[in-house]
């Protein structure tokens, strides 16, 4: 492992030696200090495309927004995608307690441990994980290629279609027409943490050309330990001495992650692949410590779009094909070796774990219980988008595609149907194949998607605007599904802007949820279908002066159909549409710049969802949050940010009678909050910038909640600290 690094630092360096001597001047683009010196008016007029498909001004958008610029997250520091999302009013970066601490992106009361509810697009093409629905496991994504991040909060079906439910967030990564040097940067800092990343552009022939590339590596966190896991629990009650508890949490990474964006006038093609190598596994699968167990991805996309250069300007067409192929593989010691386990004998159940029922025999496991699932994802979409402007008052957006999405799983283990019979009094860690066989947890999968999709926005005069639209889904494998969405935002008067929407979207069933077999935790479900959610939003956006703005959102939806899995028998769970759920609630935003060179952002948000057949709040999801960032040029070119987050008001599992689900009895979640700061020096040498930044300042012993088979709530970093430097190349 220690070589491959050491390959990868060499690779980037001589991709930066190569940049630099390719590096030429490819237009203008807004400096890192420009970023403070845009009124509030300015930042407003920002255009986002992601609410309608089309460029329009953040103020007039037509969707509950925000816009994260790279001036911006350049300011905050972030290193990666999270740590930029976090300073979205209303959206909470959480971690999984179901799936290896991986990031759940929790907006408006909408929180599960898989997140498909989010849909996260590069560039407007989807990124998900279709096998489980969601991101990619363990997906970290580094900020150097960013040029913005647009995300809006509620439905976005009308446009994106499955899985747009609770938010939409598309990462816009960086082209030649903003990359003006050269750039090369090294970070160094807490936990073993090391990150180079490199930018440049040129043109080549009439193409622009460019590249970006970043490489991130940390040990991870020590000191977010757990005294005890799910295997001390069987420890004290058979008496073994497995556990690996008390210990830590496992969440090393290594990231490279690489871009290549070529473009002329009428084409664009975008080439993405990022690779995770031997990622800790946090918790452990099966919330039992794992500090060996790993996760590897290689993730490969690639997209091309042609404008079509018409005779008739009242036209605007295009056609995109995307492709994107992802190839997962994890290995797990479920419970460590020296583990005695209940194996059931039942048929259909043979060689899993069951603590349910008396049939079992109890087997020492003498390396473990070892799972070694992965497989390959591939998903190719086709787009035509045509845009007719030829109406004064109206702009009308026709799309239609097509969708194949698949599915090849792989896995090895020494437990299991096909594996054991369950009369094993001793198994050893000899894995068994049992890919391409009944025996395996999911079989080859696949489906076909069409859609159809219009939107008309209407200048009803010059301070209304109505914008509706509606889309059609088919899928081959449960059905079709239509999403509307209206619109109206009204310029009130010169400070205020007043918005009224209404919106539908649907959650697509994942692979598992639909065909997983041979687990007894989550059984598929052939006629499970999609999730759904209705939601209203009334927005007001208004300018008390030209240096304080606020914008306040009220919410309320009705999601129902959510995909439980509900207990048949004492051995089995199925996927089943069985959930109801009901939120409402606002986001409070506040910006004031009171000098050119120092400004205020803060946002309040409360929520309040329910289970709709209990009526309990929704367990984990932070019903307040407070966040507030101060950026300041206290000095020329001396730049200070500070960030400061509130979470609140989590509450705990309810047991659900009707789902035959059990309650948590823990104590209630602990609030906390956390303090983020950086400096930054431009030009501290000629071309050479540096930044000092800060995370986690107060060393708070801050909380997310954990599933009950870890008693203590999992910890987050401690206090952080590292150094970038970064080389601008003239």
């Amino acid at each position: 492992m220690r070589a491959k690094k050491i390959r990868t630092t060499l690779l980037a360096l001589v991709f930066a030696s190569w940049a630099n001597s390719l590096c030429a001047e490819t237009g203008d683009t807004i400096s890192s200090g420009d970023f403070y010196n845009l009124s509030l008016a300015e930042l407003g007029q920002i255009e986002i495309s992601i609410a309608t498909g089309n460029s329009t001004p953040l103020d007039r958008a037509p969707a509950t927004a925000t816009v994260i610029s790279a001036e911006e997250i350049l300011a905050m520091g972030a290193r990666n995608l999270n740590e930029v999302l976090e300073t979205v009013p209303g959206l909470h970066v959480s971690i999984s307690s179901l799936s290896r601490l991986d990031s759940v992106y929790s907006i408006r009361g909408i929180h599960t441990g898989l997140n498909p509810h989010v849909l996260l697009m590069l560039n407007g093409i989807p990124v998900q994980y279709n096998a489980q629905g969601g991101r990619p496991t363990l997906f970290r994504l580094p900020a150097a290629s960013i040029e913005r991040v647009e995300v809006i909060r509620g439905p976005g079906s009308a446009i994106y279609g499955a899985d747009a439910f609770s938010g939409v967030i598309n990462v816009i990564t960086k082209d030649a027409s903003v990359i003006d040097s050269t750039r090369v940067g090294a970070t160094s800092g807490s936990f073993g943490s090391r990150e180079l990343w490199l930018e440049t552009a040129t043109n080549w022939h009439a193409v622009d050309v460019a590249f970006t590339m970043a490489y991130q590596n940390s040990d991870g966190d020590k000191e977010r330990r757990v005294s005890a896991d799910l295997q001390s629990t069987l420890d004290s009650l058979l008496g073994t001495n497995a556990s690996h508890a008390p210990g830590s949490l496992s969440t090393r990474y290594e990231v490279l992650d690489t871009h290549l964006a070529l473009s002329s006038a009428q084409w664009q093609f975008n080439f993405w692949n990022w690779l995770s190598r031997d990622a800790g596994v946090g918790a452990g699968a099966a919330q039992v410590l794992d500090a060996a167990g790993s996760d590897d991805s290689d993730l490969w996309m690639a997209d091309f779009t042609y404008r079509f250069d018409n005779d008739n300007s009242d036209w605007d067409k295009s056609v995109r094909l995307s492709y994107f192929r992802y190839d997962q593989e994890s290995m797990f010691t479920l419970f460590p070796g020296g583990a005695v386990l209940p194996i059931s004998k039942l048929t259909g159940n043979q060689g899993n774990i069951d603590f349910s029922q008396p049939n079992v025999s109890w087997t020492l496991f003498s390396d473990g219980l070892i799972g070694n699932p992965g497989g390959t994802t591939e998903d190719a979409q086709l787009d035509y988008v045509a845009i007719f402007n030829g109406w004064d008052s109206h702009k009308v957006r026709s799309a239609v595609g097509g969708r194949e999405q698949s599915a090849t799983p792989r896995e090895r283990k020494n437990f299991g149907p096909g594996v054991l019979t369950g009369s094993e009094m001793m198994v050893d860690g000899t894995l068994i194949d049992v890919s391409g066989t009944e025996y395996a947890f999911l079989s080859n999968y696949s489906r076909s998607i069409g859609y159809l999709s219009l939107q008309d926005e209407w200048q009803i005069t010059s301070d209304l605007q109505l914008t509706s639209g509606v889309r059609y889904d088919h899928y081959s494998d449960f059905g079709s599904t239509t999403n509307p969405r209206v619109a109206l935002v009204w310029a009130t008067n010169e400070r205020l802007t007043t918005k009224l929407m209404h919106g539908r979207a649907f959650r697509a069933p994942s692979f598992t949820e639909k065909a997983s077999k041979n687990n007894p935790v989550s059984l598929g479900n052939s006629a499970v279908g999609a999730e759904r959610i209705a939601t209203t939003e009334l927005s007001f956006n208004f300018y008390i002066s030209e240096r304080l703005g606020t914008n306040l959102t009220l919410f309320d939806y009705r999601a129902s159909d959510l995909i439980e899995f509900v207990p048949t028998d004492l051995a089995n769970k199925i996927a089943k549409n069985a959930g109801d759920q009901q939120g409402d609630g606002y986001e409070l935003e506040l910006n004031w710049r009171p000098l050119d060179t120092f400004s205020l952002a803060s946002s309040y948000s409360y929520q309040n969802a329910q289970d709709q057949s209990t009526g309990f709040p929704v367990h984990e999801a932070p019903a307040k949050q407070f966040k507030l960032m101060m950026n300041w040029e206290f000095l020329p070119e001396w730049y200070l940010h500070n960030q400061y987050a509130w979470v609140g008001e989590r509450s705990r599992r309810q047991a659900n009678p009707t789902l035959q689900t059990p309650g948590d009895s823990r104590s209630p979640i602990a609030n906390y909050s956390l303090w983020d700061m950086n400096v930054r020096k431009a030009n501290f040498l000629p071309n050479l910038d540096l930044m000092i930044a800060v995370r986690n300042v107060a060393d708070t012993e801050a909380r997310e909640p954990s599933s009950g088979e870890i008693p203590e709530d999992y910890l987050l970093e401690s206090r952080s600290i590292w150094v970038e430097f970064s080389y601008r190349f003239n």
